[in-house]
């Protein structure tokens, strides 16, 4: 039978028997024929669509590590959007804040972005300060981080927030001298519980089709959420039909350790994969869980970090030894933050303890983000058949006051050591943690091969890794480790026709402008879903 679409032009692969092509051909969704131009054209019939494509084809690039169904909600009309990337000036936040609060009179004013590394000159955060500046309005301002959420006392009387409200499990609401909530919730269950009722259920389709159509005007055609509540389960089952990104779901490890679900329950357009822990924090805050002091320097000092601190993990070891041990015997995978190397022992530790319990041949067990992982603890992962999915666009943002504010150079200038994780022999991934920092995959697989900083100076030219590479660590790798490498990421026949048209091949480009190239066109399973300028 004749193809539905067939490309012809530069093809990039990602699949090591035939890295490229120059034509592809779409049958039913799925690719029937990749190759020489002369391998193609017996598929094309009377019906077929023919395009030549002026740029270059890559496989539809994969989100290994995203938060579509919550971004969704805070890119929204509903959360001024206050991050660095979109207001880097102090003075323009606080005036953000002061006219949402105007405006939303005894509503909740919700904002997200604050980072005070790179907003300099913002306040201290402090109660009396949310107070002042909204004594009658509840207000939330979460961290760009979202790992932190400060709030008023009018916010705290509206979610029923007390002196005697427990901390959830790992996480926390901050407290005085005298036990009386100071206006901070730290990690996802405090965070969270800040945000319910954000917006009521009728409003959250069209929230989600926008998402939607920014992951895909990206270049995404699969994207995980590692913060899957299920809340949301009904909503995403009734919009699956409507969906043009695949979801791949990690549930959140509730404080009863149980979930309703079962591993892999779904297809291949919405499936739940995992359970999600938090072994520590953010670097940007300072709960994350070290085996070295930060600096002491006015980037620590403006976010409230005393000198010597070497940070926090979240839970004791015993605590991530019972929820490991209760989900990863009844066959879940599991992805574990961690941004420190102290957090990176302990959590390797517990899962050797269960690898050797409950030996599994495939279990594809998660380090998420691992700025700070050692080389050691590199090799330790890969002999264990851990992988990891590591935040280089961090390099991007934050990466002069890594190095200057934060670790000094000798652990600075390492900072999510792709090159080392690769030459373990492990496969990674890339991932932007939106919101973050914005969709951007291509700015991924361009930091991965510079390392470039905002000053423009690299960090640990020796953790580069080629554009190939990384292309493979944003497409192909990223599906491994959602368990889908065996109907994506490469452009295989029998494989789904997940594909992005970018301006030009990002092999032939300085790698410094791959984060320049357009996306073109984007396709889930031969379908485009996606259309510059359209």
């Amino acid at each position: 039978m004749p193809a539905d679409l067939v490309l012809r032009g530069t093809i990039l692969t990602v699949d090591d028997r035939q890295p490229t092509a120059e034509a592809l051909a779409v049958s039913d969704g799925r690719i029937v024929a990749v190759g020489a131009r002369s391998d193609v054209e017996g598929w094309i019939g009377p019906g077929t669509e023919v395009r030549d494509v002026d740029g270059c084809v890559l496989p539809g690039l994969v989100e290994a590590h995203g938060h579509p169904l919550m971004e969704a909600i805070v890119l929204s009309d509903r959360m001024v959007d206050i991050r660095p990337v979109t207001l880097p000036e102090a003075d323009d936040v606080v005036a953000a804040i002061r006219s949402e609060v105007a405006d939303r009179g005894s509503d909740v004013a919700y904002l997200n972005g604050w980072d005070s590394l790179l907003q300099n000159g913002l306040p201290d955060p402090t109660l009396a300060w949310l107070d002042e500046i909204a004594p009658d309005t509840p207000l939330v301002i979460v961290h760009n981080s979202g790992h932190k959420a400060f709030f008023n006392s009018a916010a705290a009387r509206r979610f029923n927030l007390t002196r005697d409200t427990p901390d959830p499990k790992g996480a926390r609401f901050g407290r005085d001298a005298d036990g009386e909530l100071d206006g901070t919730a730290e990690e996802t269950a405090a965070v969270l519980s800040l945000l319910a009722g954000v917006i009521s259920p009728a409003d959250y389709p069209a929230k989600l089709h926008a998402e939607l159509r920014r992951l895909n005007a990206a270049g995404l055609t699969t994207c995980s959420e590692m913060a899957f509540d299920p809340v949301f389960r009904p909503v995403i089952g009734a919009l699956r039909d409507d969906l043009t990104v695949r979801l791949r779901l990690y549930e959140i490890s509730n404080a009863a350790l149980h979930t309703d679900a079962t591993p892999g329950d779904g297809d291949d357009l919405l499936r739940q994969v995992g359970i999600k822990i938090w072994v520590d924090g953010s670097p940007w805050i300072g709960n994350i869980a070290l085996s070295f002091p930060y600096l002491d320097t006015d980037a620590t000092r403006s976010i409230g970090i005393p000198p010597g601190s070497c940070g926090h993990a979240n839970y004791t070891r015993e605590q991530l030894t019972e929820i490991v041990h209760t989900y990863f015997p009844q066959g879940w995978p599991l992805a574990c933050h961690v941004q420190g190397d102290a957090g990176v022992d302990t959590i390797l530790d517990v899962y050797e303890e269960a690898l050797r319990r409950w030996p599994r041949d495939d279990h594809r067990l998660r380090l998420e983000h691992v700025g700070a992982i050692r080389d050691e603890q590199l090799r330790r992962a890969h002999d264990l058949g851990v992988t990891c999915s590591l935040f280089v666009d961090q390099i991007h943002y934050w990466g002069d006051v890594i190095v200057d504010g934060l670790f000094g150079p000798e652990r600075g200038n390492r900072w999510m050591p792709c090159g080392s994780a690769l030459a373990t022999g492990m496969r990674i991934s890339l991932h932007n943690d939106p919101p973050v920092t914005p969709e951007e995959p291509l700015r991924n697989i361009s930091v991965a091969a510079t390392r470039t900083a905002p000053s423009g100076r690299v960090l640990g030219p020796e953790q580069r890794i080629s554009v190939q590479q990384a292309i493979r660590a944003q497409t192909l790798d990223a599906a491994y480790q959602l368990f889908s490498d065996d109907v994506i990421g490469s452009l295989e026949v029998g494989k789904y026709a997940d594909m992005v048209v970018l301006s030009a091949d990002p092999r032939t480009v300085p790698p410094a402008d791959i984060a320049d190239l357009e996306v073109c066109e984007t396709y889930l399973a031969g379908q485009r879903v996606y259309r510059k300028g359209a």
